[in-house]
């Protein structure tokens, strides 16, 4: 899997788990909705800048945004 793909799977995954909509994180990560969007999707290959202010708006390690799934993500 591709990084970015891997990314947006992962962003997905942790905003879903919180129980966040994609409005919520973009809010809380100081970015428009449509961006999340478009960085779940895989369509958009953000800053390492931009992975903190994820990071830090899910609550979690930015490293955990690029780790392989353990179990499988769906895409």
């Amino acid at each position: 899997m591709d990084v970015v793909q891997l990314l947006g799977a992962n962003v997905r995954h942790h905003r879903k788990l919180k129980g966040m909509s994609q409005e919520r994180l973009a809010l809380d990560a100081g970015m428009e909705r449509s961006y999340v969007s478009d960085l779940e999707r895989g369509t958009r290959n953000p800053s390492v800048r931009a992975l903190g202010r994820l990071a830090d708006a899910l609550g979690i390690e930015p490293k955990l945004l690029l780790e392989s799934p353990v179990g499988g993500l769906s895409i």
